[in-house]
């Protein structure tokens, strides 16, 4: 298989198998007038197995959104062929209008213009409390 390098762009890298098309369709890259290559079950050293998301232009991504979908992602920056940036990803502290109380007694149920805040309250499990009513989101 042959998939050529980009230019000027973004690589998301070390995307844990099978997640690649979740993250292609979150950040809507099938709106992009540009290319996209995803590359699915990539043999990896360290994970066995891996995605790759190639998009060959330059775009602003939300890193914590990133990080909160997959936290062992890496992001490579490329500018005239070369990796000039890279980003290993992890679960951000705090998460805005991301996910969603479930809570019905939560005042962002009720107050639908309320930002929707967590924060991570356990790292190692990735759970997520409400900033208002601490109910807890995995």
């Amino acid at each position: 298989m042959n998939i050529d390098s980009i230019h000027s762009g973004i690589v998301l890298d070390h995307i844990t198998a099978g997640r690649a098309m979740q993250i292609y369709r979150y950040l809507n890259l099938d709106e992009l007038d540009c290319p996209v290559a995803i590359i699915k079950n990539v043999r990896s050293g360290k994970q066995g197995k891996k995605d790759i998301i190639k998009i060959d232009a330059a775009i602003d991504i939300d890193l914590d959104v990133l990080g909160y979908i997959d936290p062992g992602i890496t992001v490579n920056i490329v500018r005239d062929d070369k990796v000039v940036g890279k980003e290993k990803l992890h679960l951000p502290e705090k998460l805005t209008n991301v996910i969603t109380c479930k809570n019905p007694r939560c005042i962002t149920s009720i107050e639908q213009e309320i930002d929707q805040v967590f924060k991570l309250a356990d790292p190692a499990r990735g759970v997520y409390k409400c900033a208002y009513c601490e109910a807890e989101k995995k």
